[in-house]
């Protein structure tokens, strides 16, 4: 692990890089009533009951075998007084927070996928703190929320860190976590922290999600729940695909390990962990998908392979789980048609993002903006008297031109900016989550990064300058794509206008 560093340098990593989203409306009433000393129980009851489908959710987990309480119960009122307070509170949290960050369009990271681990986590949570025979009923949302710093970095970093996620999944011997320090020097520990934190969630919940891939580095008060965790996920990752006899195995150690418990214990309640999860999911609206308890998974294999007589169930699932490994060449190959299709999307010339791409992200970039009310803004820019280049040193040289050029503007900016070329000797970048002051910065930034390059030519030196125009759009704008590029490019014919080599970043208004 990477040394540990202040919370306070983690929060302005994170704050440098990651725009938190808010909470849940219904979750921050919540939160908000729980810290008023002032409120009562019909306070949570009434901000509760607001929500018919949240209300109905609630009753069926609390009427569930998952508590096997001897009497149904009929209302939230109920329900505080038999669960209490903290429990329907934690219940609630579960149901809204994982409901608002289910994304309904397609992309890489399936969100049902996701929430079916977490849920599942959240389950197993459940179980072993009861086998502990301990107390702890901030379990359940804490396991559910531990990793919803994934999410986030999912949702912030886009197709840099799906590349992180792929290699973790592709090559399982990556620890995502090590990954995420080098690329960010933080990880989605410190993020779902950093986030739960910034909502008011206790620190009976922030705590432990802060260390719960290395319950050994966690303070000896959250040490137990760390592990808990820890074995949490475990147990989920077993329901969730590759690898699962291994994860068995660890499973069976690590739990005489942390919490002295025997083989035969371990083995009911991995099988409880899939049983109460298919109860609990249906509640949540989530796909459980293949979930099966895990003796039920031994005995289907077994059933597969029975002609072999072989009577070792562990060796039967493993040698059902070579299969899924011989099909990596069938992903690896999926990979390079992926790589392929990247090649179709750059230009030749400067290896940057060609026209085509360019207008295919600015429409993505522009509906996630809206749905997450972030800042957006595009620059175009044009190289000064380019023609001139050509026309004395030929194109060959206009061309080296070009390639100092842009390799030079690339090292310039963030991981997030996406570079394009626009057309001949015109450029685009669009910068996501960044306000109008923001790009002011970065565009003066640009400007002079170009008039830096220096191109050896036939013993000339030769330098060019770059026209900017650059356009912002706030949450709440309604701009369309043609609107903010036309606003961009008239940004940029003012700059020319003016006497080249500047920057014009006139409001959209005044520009349409």
């Amino acid at each position: 692990m990477a040394t540990e560093i202040s919370d306070a340098e983690i929060l302005r990593l994170i704050s440098a890089q990651i725009n938190l989203p808010s909470p849940p409306v219904i979750a921050a009433q919540i939160l908000k009533t729980i810290q008023n000393k002032e409120s009562s129980l019909s306070d949570l009851e009434q901000i509760i009951t607001a929500d018919p489908a949240l209300t109905s959710k609630l009753l069926r987990i609390a009427n569930s075998a998952f508590y096997g309480l001897p009497c149904a119960i009929g209302n939230v009122n109920r329900a505080l007084s038999i669960l209490g307070t903290n429990v329907i509170k934690n219940i609630a949290l579960s149901f809204v927070i994982s409901s608002d960050l289910r994304n309904k369009t397609e992309s890489w990271l399936n969100f049902d996928y996701f929430w079916r681990r977490s849920v599942t986590a959240a389950v197993a949570g459940e179980l072993i703190v009861e086998l502990l025979h301990k107390k702890n009923e901030d379990i359940f949302v804490t396991a559910l929320l531990q990793d919803i710093g994934i999410l986030i970095m999912y949702l912030s970093k886009g197709q840099e860190y799906t590349a992180a996620l792929e290699q973790c999944i592709n090559y399982g011997e990556t620890n995502l976590v090590q990954l995420e320090q080098k690329m960010y020097q933080f990880d989605h520990q410190q993020l779902s922290w950093t986030l739960l934190k910034t909502w008011g969630i206790p620190l009976s919940i922030v705590q432990p999600v802060r260390y719960h891939h290395q319950p050994d580095h966690a303070p000896e008060e959250y040490r137990q729940t760390c592990s808990v965790l820890y074995m949490a996920n475990l147990l989920s990752a077993i329901y969730s695909g590759a690898e699962t006899s291994q994860n068995v195995r660890e499973l069976h150690t690590k739990m005489e390990e942390f919490f002295n418990i025997p083989e035969d214990q371990t083995r009911t309640l991995l099988d409880n962990v899939a049983e109460k999860s298919l109860d609990i999911l249906k509640i949540f609206e989530i796909d459980p998908g293949e979930l099966k308890p895990y003796s039920q998974m031994l005995q289907e294999a077994n059933d597969e392979l029975g002609k072999l007589n072989l009577s070792y169930e562990q060796l039967v699932l493993e040698l059902k789980e070579s299969k899924l490994k011989s099909e990596k060449i069938a992903q690896e190959l999926k990979k390079a048609n992926s790589q392929l299709k990247e090649l179709a999307f750059r230009d030749g010339l400067t290896h940057l993002y060609n026209h085509r791409y360019f207008q295919e992200i600015l429409g993505k970039e522009m509906n996630r903006a809206k749905r997450y009310n972030n800042h957006l803004c595009l620059i175009l820019f044009d190289i000064d008297f380019f023609k001139h280049v050509n026309d004395t040193f030929g194109h060959p040289a206009g061309d080296q031109v070009l390639i100092n050029l842009t390799q030079a503007i690339s090292k310039a900016v963030r991981p997030s900016d996406i570079v394009a070329r626009y057309g001949g000797e015109e450029f685009a970048v669009i910068l996501p989550e960044t306000n109008q002051a923001g790009m002011n910065v970065f565009a003066e930034r640009l400007r002079r990064c170009a008039a830096a390059v220096t191109t050896m030519i036939q013993d000339h030196e030769v330098k060019v300058t770059i026209s900017c125009g650059g356009v912002h759009i706030a949450p709440g704008d309604n701009v369309t794509q043609h609107q903010l590029i036309d606003a961009a490019d008239r940004n940029l014919f003012l700059s020319k206008k003016n006497g080249r080599n500047r920057v014009t970043t006139l409001p959209i208004s005044a520009t349409l």
